[in-house]
C-alpha cells in the first residue's frame, strides 16, 4: 500500500525539482527524502524517477503517480478543512494568496461579505503566489495575466476570470503609423517586445 506521507514528497519534488531543494520545502534533510522516495518506488515496484545528469526526473510511472497524488491530496485537504470547520461550529477557514492590490482591492471587502468563513490572507506577487496554491499552503489564488507574459494555470486547478484591467499604451506618433496603429485601436503588447530606444526621443504620444 502507498503511503501519503511519501506520496506527498514525491508531489513536492515533481514542484521543486531537486531533493535539495525539496528538503528545504519541508524542512528535512537531503537523505531523510532521499530514503523515503526510495522506500516510495519500493512500494509501487517501479522506477519513479532517474538521473538525468545532477538532477532526478519523474519517469512515465512517476508522473502517472503524482497526478494520482494532486487528487489524493486535494482530497486529504477537502477532508481536512471539512473536519476543521465542524470543529469549529461550522466556522470553515479559507486562504487566499493575493497581489497587494488584489488584496485591497478584492479581498478586503470579503472579510463583511462571507459569513460563517474565516477569511487567512498572504499577500505575494503572481509568480510566488502560483507556488504557494501548488503546495497546498493556498486554497485560492488571486494572480494577474499580461498579454506579454500570460500564465498558465496548474493543470489541476480551476481558473475563473474575475475582471478586465485595461492598460494604455503610449507610443511616438513616427512608432504608432510604422505597426500601422491608430488612435484607440487594440494591440498586444506582444508586437513591441524588442523595442528599444523611443523613451530617449521628444514627441507627442499616441494612446492605443
Amino acid at each position: 500500500m502507498l503511503e501519503v506521507r511519501r506520496l506527498r514528497l514525491l508531489h513536492e519534488l515533481a514542484q521543486h525539482g531537486t531533493v535539495a531543494a525539496t528538503a528545504e520545502a519541508l524542512r528535512l534533510t537531503g537523505p531523510a527524502v532521499s530514503q523515503q522516495l526510495a522506500a516510495l518506488e519500493r512500494e509501487a515496484g517501479v522506477a519513479l524517477l532517474e538521473k538525468r545528469g545532477r538532477r532526478l526526473a519523474l519517469t512515465a510511472a512517476g508522473e502517472l503517480l503524482v497526478s494520482h497524488a494532486d487528487v489524493i491530496l486535494s482530497d486529504l485537504d477537502a477532508a481536512e478543512s471539512a473536519l476543521a470547520a465542524l470543529r469549529a461550529d461550522g466556522v470553515g477557514t479559507v486562504r487566499i494568496v493575493a497581489f497587494p492590490s488584489a488584496a485591497r482591492a478584492l479581498v478586503a471587502p470579503l472579510w463583511t461579505k462571507v459569513p460563517g468563513v474565516a477569511l487567512r490572507l498572504l499577500e505575494q506577487e503572481p509568480e510566488f503566489a502560483i507556488g504557494t496554491l501548488l503546495r497546498q499552503e493556498a486554497d485560492v489564488a488571486l494572480v494577474h495575466s499580461y498579454t506579454l507574459l500570460p500564465r498558465e494555470s496548474p493543470a489541476r486547478c480551476e481558473e475563473h476570470p474575475i475582471a478586465d484591467d485595461p492598460v494604455l499604451l503610449a507610443l511616438p506618433p513616427e512608432l504608432a503609423r510604422e505597426r500601422g496603429l491608430a488612435p484607440g485601436q487594440k494591440v498586444r503588447l506582444a508586437r513591441f517586445a524588442g523595442v528599444r530606444g523611443w523613451c530617449r526621443r521628444r514627441s507627442s504620444p499616441v494612446t492605443t
